[in-house]
This record gives C-alpha cells, structure tokens and sequence, in this order.
C-alpha cells in the first residue's frame, strides 16, 4: 500500500506548526489567572491583560489607530461591514475567488454581493469596480488571496472616485506589504482572522483595524451586543448612540494564543520567504507556465506559491504526478469560486424575507453563472498551487522544484 505523503513529508502547516512554549505559558498564566472574559475577572478595577494586549501590539505591528479582537474571522468581516452602516439595499463589490464569509457576511446584513472577476494575481481585478459600481454600491471588499497583496493603488482610487468604503480582508495576509505599507492600512476598515489554516492561529478568532474613530466604536457595539464598556471608554470616550448588536467577543484564552501566534508571524513570513525563492529559483522558467502575478513581489508572505499552466487539460495529471512524489499541489484554503456555491444559487437567507435575493426573479437565472466569469473560470482552472510549511527545509524546496521540473518534462516533452 502507497504511504500518504504527508507522513513522509512536513505537511505545510503554518502557525499551528509553530505552536510551543510560548503559547503554553500564555495559556497557563490566563489559566491560573482564573480570567476567561475580557472585559473583567477579580480586580474590578483592571480587566484582564490578554485580549488587550493582544489589539495594543497589533495596532503597534500593523501600523494603524484602532485594533479589536473577536471571536473569528468571519465575525470581523461582519462586524466590519456593519460598522460602515452596509445594510438592506446596499450592493458590496466582492471577488469571485474568494471564501464564503466574503460573501455570507454581506447577505447576513441584508446587502446583496455583487461578484466581480479576479486577475491574475487571482485577486480583484481593479478595472471591475467602474464596470460593477451602480447607484447602489456601498463598498468594495478587497481579498488579499494567499499571502499576496490586491493591487492597491488602482483599486484605492476606483473606490474614492466612486465614493465608495474600502474593506480589507487579510485572513491570509498578516505581515504582507504592498508598496511598503502593510495591508490593513489602505482601507476604511480591514480584518484578520486566527483561524487553524492562518498564518497565525488560535484555532479560531479574528482582529478588525481601522483608523476611524466612528467605525471602531460602532465595530465594539456591533461585536459586544450594542455596549460600549469602560474599557473602551477610557480609551475614546463613546460617540455613537447604542444599537443592538451581536456577540462576537474573544476570550482570553483565545487571546493568549494569538498574542503568542502575533510574535511569531514575522520569523514564520521570513522563513517561508526564503523557501520560496529557493523553490521558485530551483523551477526556473518552462515552457508553457506561467508564474502567478504578485504586485509586490517584496511584501508577499511567501506560503504559497501559484503557477498557470497554458492548457488547463494537463492540470489534473500534474497534481497527480507531485502527489506521487510528495509534493502537495492543492491550496490551503477553500477557496472556490463563489457563482457555483449552492447557497447562492438557491439565492436564500436564513428568513426570506431578509434575503437580498428576493427581488430578483427569475433566480437563478439572473444570478451568478459561471459564463459571466470567463477570466475567473479560466485562471481557477489552470493554477497548480504549491503550499510553503514553517517546517520546510531546503532540502523539501530543492525536491519541490525537482520534482515540479520532472513532470514537467514528462507532460510536456
């Protein structure tokens, strides 16, 4: 019987691989603290630190104002996109190529999706938000797909000249650069997420930054069920009246292993950059690939790495020959594209009567077909997506890119 390659081989884990002490010890000080929530534990006058500590030192890493930790990534994205006001009516430029919650937490506010193709960076295509935008179009909700930042400079002014709110979603972006800003810092409002497959992990949460007062205080109402507490409060005094919001809080024993996991991410980019660029120096170039557009080749993470292959026919027997040398060739994520979610196609909410699909008959019909998205449908088709581990050596990447010059020969000669 054929060995798994993943039991002969690092599988490319990233923060869950870099998970030791120093996750530990936090975990055990909020432990034996006796502290789980947030906002307050056996000091009236002092919450507890972790949660805290963990929106103070990514504001300070990310480089922006205002920083809150919740429950998940998804929860981030909502409460983002309700800290802007996007709700019934509202129409939300979102990518094709993207992962569910991009697309769920705008139907969840009532506003309705509006996919757009990607490029070949397989993020936004900047030219689609003049094309997409009508008078209805409230925000533009930007991806930055797999440690590769979208091409900021042309999307930042589409949106501004349409009047539009930028939303950032860097789940699979901390650390990443583009033009030497990080990304988190060009938007409206931006969010990260801590979930298993992230770069950093607490097995679940997430962190939404902005630099707007108004957005972080309506975000902190929306995550803690309408309430602004002192401990806010004492940071900016409260502003906007109350509303109902939801529950999107973090504990601190998720805020523990994140703090530990935000330290890390920096050591984590840099070694899977230098595996990276050894992979990619070892492959070279072939006839008949194409390498994935990165826009800023100095701020990509460096986790995974994209290659187009001309005919999309050999895809499936390229996969198949890295597997049978060990060397993983499928993504990370679970990306797909977003016009052949059966959630969509059914074009339901969870009451129709909030679900922004309603008006638009016949559905599906009139909805997402995948002909509508001939760029997005080809370049998805094509990819071969190359995961980098925190426990990659150089030895794995020179037998990646062996092993990914090998088939080529024997598919393509």
């Amino acid at each position: 019987m054929k060995t798994s390659p993943i039991y002969r081989r690092p599988p490319p884990g990233l923060g869950s691989a870099a998970v030791g002490a120093e996750e530990e010890t936090l975990v055990l000080d909020a432990l034996r603290r006796g502290e789980l929530f947030r906002y307050y534990g056996n000091d009236p006058e002092r919450p507890p630190p972790f949660a805290a500590q963990l929106e103070n030192e990514a504001k300070a890493w990310i480089g922006t104002d205002y920083a809150l930790a919740v429950s998940s990534g998804t929860a981030a994205l909502e409460t983002a996109l309700a800290a802007i006001s996007i709700g019934p009516g509202d129409e939300v430029i979102v990518p094709a190529w993207s992962w569910l919650s991009c697309v769920t937490a705008v139907v969840r506010l009532g506003a309705l999706p509006v996919l757009a193709e990607i490029d070949d960076s397989l993020c936004l295509n900047p030219a689609e938000i003049d094309r997409l935008t009508t008078s209805r179009t409230r925000a533009v909700l930007v991806v930055h797909f797999q440690g590769v930042a979208a091409d900021m400079d042309p999307i930042i002014k589409a949106a501004h000249r349409r009047g539009l709110f930028v939303v950032e979603d860097c789940a699979e972006a901390p650390g990443v650069f583009y033009r030497g800003r990080a990304v988190g810092t060009w938007s409206d409002v931006a969010i990260y997420s801590f979930q298993h497959n992230k770069a950093m992990t607490a097995g679940e949460g997430g962190l939404l930054v902005t630099r707007d007062l108004r957005t972080y205080e309506r975000a902190v109402r929306m995550s803690d069920l309408g309430q602004y507490r002192p401990y806010h409060a004492s940071v900016t005094p409260p502003q906007e009246p109350a509303f109902s919001g939801a529950q999107f809080r973090m504990s601190e024993l998720t805020a523990a292993v994140a703090l530990a996991q935000l330290r890390k991410v920096d050591a984590i980019r840099a070694h899977c950059r230098m595996i990276q660029d050894r992979v990619r120096q070892g492959i070279g170039e072939l006839p008949g690939v194409t390498w994935r557009t990165i826009p800023d080749p100095q701020g990509d993470f460096g986790f995974e790495i994209y290659f187009y292959l001309d005919d999309p026919k050999v895809v499936p027997a390229f996969r198949t020959a890295l597997d049978e040398r060990e060397v993983h060739c499928q993504q990370r994520t679970g990306t797909y594209p977003q016009y052949r979610r059966e959630y969509l196609l059914t074009g339901r909410a969870h009451h129709p009567a909030v679900s922004p699909f309603r008006d638009i008959k016949p559905w599906p019909a009139v909805g997402y077909r995948a002909e509508d998205f001939p760029v997005t449908e080809d370049l998805t088709q094509r990819f071969i997506a190359l995961p980098i581990g925190w426990r990659y050596t150089t030895e794995d990447a020179d037998h990646i890119a062996e092993s990914v010059r090998a088939v080529h020969r024997e598919l393509f000669t």
